[in-house]
């Protein structure tokens, strides 16, 4: 868990898409202490916006009292504590978790792929919309598990500072699928991308990415990304039919109840 594909160890890729990964997808505050990132966003369950990530193998001073910090820092906020396990993370911290009662999950892959090599030819081309208020709307009734408000997910992509082109399909009855894609210098992150359940299954997830990605590439974008749960099967088999290789994974580490 949490290694880099083929335990090939290349740090600095995997440096640049974490901190491209966090570029997409902003949180409310941050604050660092040492090379230790903490991320709180108040009002949405997404680890990505809420979670402790350490940064640097190396830096492991004070682990425990920086934890007990961190798990102060979000109960103050009402939430529960996470922190995330990539491959920049001190090799003796997962040990330390599990002898404090932390446990580990949501393992998530990162994958990416050159845009040139990338078979995009799935369905009709999407412009992005610039209604964001309208595509936050789309994204809180389209996602049922997220427990949010669209008032939360539009000042999230408000505060996207680089490019971000917000996909949404429509049908009669409502969105149909719901995508962002953000174009950061040569890097094209897909993220956020969700179908409506009655919908899956009906190539919609593959012509909302292949069109994404294509206006990435107008715009620039060399190389893409992504992050998807290990265990959406469906999503990864799309991914890799598309082209995508395996990166690297990372993990949360939690108490109690996963949420």
């Amino acid at each position: 868990m949490a290694t880099i594909a083929a335990d090939v160890p290349r740090l600095p890729l995997v440096r640049r898409l974490e901190a491209a990964g966090f570029r997409a997808w902003p949180a409310a505050r941050v604050t660092f202490d040492g090379s230790w990132q903490l991320r709180i966003t108040p009002g949405h369950p997404s680890k990505r916006l809420n979670s402790l990530v350490p940064l640097d193998p190396h830096d492991e001073r004070d682990m425990e009292a920086r934890i007990r910090a961190a798990e102060a820092a979000f109960a103050a906020e009402g939430l529960n504590a996470a922190i995330r396990q990539s491959p920049l993370c001190p090799p003796a911290l997962p040990d330390l978790l599990g002898r404090l009662g932390w446990h580990s999950g949501y393992e998530t892959l990162v994958m990416m792929a050159d845009l040139d090599e990338l078979d995009l030819e799935g369905g009709m081309d999407h412009l992005p919309t610039h209604d964001i208020q309208r595509f936050a709307e789309a994204c809180v009734r389209i996602d049922e598990a997220r427990d949010t408000t669209t008032a939360t997910v539009a000042s999230i992509i408000s505060a996207i500072e680089p490019a971000a082109g917000l996909f949404l399909m429509e049908s009669a009855d409502g969105p149909s699928a719901v995508g962002i894609c953000v174009q950061d210098n040569d890097l094209a992150g897909l993220q956020q991308v969700v179908v409506a359940k009655n919908l899956r299954g009906k190539g919609i997830g593959r012509e909302l990415a292949s069109s994404a990605l294509r206006w990435a590439r107008l715009r620039g974008a060399r190389q893409a990304w992504l992050q998807v749960l290990v265990k959406n099967t469906n999503a990864r088999n799309l991914y890799d039919s598309m082209g995508f290789k395996d990166a690297y994974t990372y993990a949360y580490w939690q108490k109690g109840e996963w949420v």
